[in-house]
């Protein structure tokens, strides 16, 4: 080998040992150790939700891939938020520019308590975009969310987003059960995306647009058509039981406003005009009742025609569903009224026609949703014995009838468990 091949392939060598030098100084400087990355994250973390974190490891990588792995993350709440293990994927490109932005990220293994997410204290995130941290796409599966009254509910799903967060598409569904549940997102425009939502065998397909409005606001808008919704399988695949049966339809509009899409969740109210196609009522035969004064209430009760509206509103404390114009018709009986659910304690008044009309029975159902008390007022029972007729024959017999329930007023206005026996007239 020449003087100059070998002068060459020297300062070849030192040119390279300089570029890998140079590159684990920066490779040191990008990549923290795995306790001072730990601590970041944590500080980040509480500085945002507004809570206490702990976090058991977090690890970065730059090669043979760029990844990010965080393990057993969890708020200190009473009821925690947890998040098992998370794999983000950061472009190298963005790290290099000493930005975060993420290719993939991959959830595995959380618990959602829905009380613990309305006590965070969430704080805005700086307004320096070279510092936000951008997502492309989320997946999650062993998902669980807990509803304020305990009901764990599995979910899995992926969610992708555009620049400044804005959601492009979205899947999510409750794995295992069938019917299948799942709701996808899929974009229709500038702010406009179509809905389709399979559950209890039917649909509820539509549009929703999301604006901004007065002062930066979010203002949610859209509208569904439900069709040929099986009521018992659809509240059967969130773990709730229906002392009615049927397929519903109907028509759904959607609102909500708040200035992220927390707010806009927890401010939603849905209004929906229904009926319900062959329609019964479970474990109490209404028209058997009437027919033998209360002695023999076993089977159930097919209704010829059930309507009506539900308005439901998110709140702080829970949704509040209001029925309004509630009518069902049986053999023997007619029934319209309407109720206010919230906190699963039941409120509302119903009237009860008997003998094709003649006879108008009112009732009043409160207390829990799992076993309301179905009450005839006073004022009534007065008026009735003033008539002779109701009082003295009619309205003892028909009473324990409709105490027994008109399925605890309508199969306890859809929900509830259907294992309990309704209260008794009083």
């Amino acid at each position: 080998m020449t003087r100059a091949a070998r002068l060459t392939l020297l300062w070849t060598g030192l040119g390279l040992v300089a570029i890998l030098g140079a590159l684990a100084l920066a490779y040191l400087k990008l990549v923290p150790t795995d306790g001072a990355l730990t601590e970041r994250i944590r500080a980040q973390a509480e500085a945002r939700l507004g809570v206490e974190v702990a976090l058991r490891s977090a690890h970065l990588q730059l090669w043979p891939k760029a990844e990010l792995v965080i393990e057993d993350a969890s708020t200190v709440q009473p009821q925690p938020i947890r998040i098992k293990r998370l794999v983000a994927q950061p472009r190298l490109s963005a790290l290099f520019r000493g930005q975060i932005d993420l290719e993939e990220v991959n959830i595995d293994g959380a618990v959602l308590p829905q009380r613990s997410l309305g006590a965070l204290r969430m704080r805005p995130a700086p307004q320096d975009q070279g510092n936000a941290v951008q997502v492309a796409q989320i997946n999650f599966r062993d998902t669980v969310w807990i509803t304020r009254h305990g009901t764990p509910l599995e979910f899995e799903g992926s969610m992708q987003f555009g620049p400044g967060w804005q959601l492009r598409e979205a899947e999510v569904v409750r794995p295992g059960v069938r019917p299948a549940t799942r709701i996808a997102l899929t974009p229709a425009g500038d702010e406009h995306w179509k809905v389709r939502l399979q559950v209890g065998g039917g649909s509820a397909d539509g549009d929703i647009a999301l604006k901004a409005g007065r002062n930066g606001a979010l203002v949610l808008s859209g509208q569904l058509t439900p069709r040929n919704i099986d009521v018992a399988p659809a509240l059967s695949s969130f773990k709730r039981n229906s002392a009615v049966r049927g397929k519903a339809s109907g028509r759904t509009e959607l609102s909500s406003s708040g200035s992220n899409i927390g707010d806009l969740a927890r401010s939603l109210h849905t209004r929906t005009s229904f009926s319900v196609d062959e329609a019964s009522l479970q474990h109490i035969d209404v028209d058997k009742a009437i027919r033998s004064f209360g002695k023999d209430r076993a089977g159930q009760t097919a209704l010829q025609a059930l309507t009506g509206q539900m308005d439901t509103q998110n709140t702080p404390d829970g949704m509040v569903v209001r029925f309004t114009g509630l009518q069902a018709k049986g053999e023997t009986f007619a029934a319209r009224g309407e109720a206010t659910i919230a906190d699963r304690q039941v409120n509302g008044v119903m009237t009860v026609d008997l003998a094709g009309g003649l006879i108008g029975v009112p009732l009043k159902i409160s207390g829990p949703l799992a076993q309301p008390q179905v009450t005839v007022p006073a004022s009534a029972v007065a008026g009735a014995t003033a008539g002779a007729v109701i009082g003295t024959a009619v309205l003892p017999g028909i009473g324990t009838a409709i105490g027994a329930g008109v399925g605890a007023a309508i199969g306890k206005l859809f929900g509830g468990s259907d294992t309990k026996r309704p209260g008794p007239v009083r």
